[in-house]
């Protein structure tokens, strides 16, 4: 995994993120629970640090998994998250 500096900041982060907004099936689609710590895992274990997700993501459940995988370690993450998705989600439709 190759990584770059975070502005000013001192840290190191991934070139790739983890993107979690399948991590839940509460739009009827999506990965599990466990599937999802498969995902995270595999990314993990690759070196990945840098991870996205929503609080609207899968009704929250998106953040509330990250959140768990993340808990014994969270220093070593990097966790973007967008706060301010309110009002009626879309839920976004799958390419047929």
């Amino acid at each position: 995994m190759r990584y770059q500096l975070l502005g000013r900041s001192g840290l190191r982060v991934s070139e790739v993120c983890l993107g979690a907004m399948t991590f839940g099936k509460d739009w009827g689609w999506g990965a599990d629970k466990h599937e999802s710590f498969k995902i995270f895992e595999a990314y993990a274990n690759a070196g990945g640090n840098f991870i996205d997700t929503a609080n609207r993501y899968t009704e929250g459940t998106s953040e509330k998994y990250v959140g768990e995988f993340i808990e014994s370690d969270r220093d070593h993450f990097v966790l973007a998250t967008k706060f301010t998705l309110k009002g009626p989600q879309r839920r976004p439709q799958l390419c047929r």
